[in-house]
């Protein structure tokens, strides 16, 4: 009897020792994002602020590369992200098929359209940053649909992203590519008048900020940011739609703190954490929320319809048409 005794103390012991240590691991958070370092280090703050029971740890940088060290990560068998904060569903949803994400069912998800979430759960949209025109406005003529950019008068003056370089353009290129109105035909045109391909967005808007190039297609909140700061642009929301990116977040399938990882996907969801969306920039994805100055309000919107799961079929596809199209490789 001394003996049981003494043994079911030994496994209470261990039991209340697993569950300190549980419950310990869950004081931590480790977040890998692509957010501007700025927004990265303010929603880490505001989420803190939140719970500052919980210590994050965060890595930042662009998705292509986040991708690569959770690949390595992955294969070593030593994942250490919790959380993904990065631009766009696709790969998301690439994750997602690989097996690599966990479902959770965040009591947030109700107040958002279906549109803006995974509906099991795997991810999260958490903003909208929708892809427009932009223009020099040093320049004539003021565009207001996409086919404006195909214009003669615009020969050799218009420049985009390249979806083999920016999750944004490669959601757009698929945005307006499934546009009976436009389809591939339409980059068919672009490509006859002269339009290029820069890297990413930030090429775009050095071009257009410059005077290097006219108009270009480019994600909104940098050149609504670039406006306000005195640069030489406008920026232009078509009457045929614009294409979303929704920054979505998602949990690994391989969290060590999952309990932590589910209270961060809670704030940015929550109305605080939207209304932080709103503070860095970016439209929330809180339809009950207002958009930011310098947006039009969410009823002049026209937002093209995104079908990550199609999209993704046809990806490396649709890459490898447009980098023969434009003569860009990555």
């Amino acid at each position: 009897m001394r003996n049981i005794l003494i043994s079911a103390v030994a496994i209470a012991c261990c039991a209340l020792s697993v569950a300190r240590h549980a419950q310990a691991a869950d004081d931590t958070l480790v977040l890998y994002t692509s957010q501007p370092n700025s927004d990265a280090q303010t929603t880490v703050d505001a989420f803190s602020k939140a719970h500052p029971e919980i210590r994050v740890e965060w890595v930042r940088d662009g998705t292509s590369q986040l991708m690569t060290r959770l690949a390595a990560e992955t294969s070593a068998g030593v994942v250490k992200a919790d959380v993904l904060l990065i631009a766009d569903s696709l790969t998301m949803q690439a994750l997602k098929q690989r097996g690599a994400l966990q479902p959770y069912l965040s009591p947030a998800r109700t107040a958002y359209a279906p549109a803006l979430y995974e509906q099991a759960g795997y991810y999260y949209g958490t903003k909208m940053i929708t892809t427009g025109i932009v223009y020099n406005t040093g320049a004539t003529f003021k565009p207001t649909r996409w086919s404006d950019l195909t214009r003669p008068q615009l020969k050799n003056q218009v420049t985009m992203p390249s979806p083999l370089y920016s999750g944004a353009a490669m959601i757009h290129l698929a945005a307006l590519t499934s546009l009976p109105s436009l389809g591939w035909q339409y980059y068919d045109q672009l490509h006859a008048n002269g339009a290029s391909a820069q890297g990413g967005n930030g090429g775009v808007l050095t071009a257009i900020a410059s005077g290097t190039k006219s108009y270009g297609m480019l994600v909104d909140f940098m050149a609504i940011r670039e406006k306000n700061k005195g640069a030489p642009i406008d920026f232009v929301f078509p009457k045929d739609g614009v294409s979303v990116v929704t920054e979505p977040v998602a949990i690994l399938k391989q969290a060590r703190h999952v309990q932590a990882a589910r209270a961060f996907v809670d704030f940015l969801l929550s109305h605080d954490g939207q209304a932080l969306v709103r503070t860095q920039g970016y439209i929330p994805a809180l339809a009950t929320l207002p958009v930011p100055a310098g947006f039009p309000s969410r009823d002049q919107l026209k937002l093209l319809g995104f079908d990550p799961v199609k999209a993704l079929a046809t990806t490396e596809a649709d890459k490898a048409r447009f980098g023969a199209l434009f003569g860009v490789s990555k």
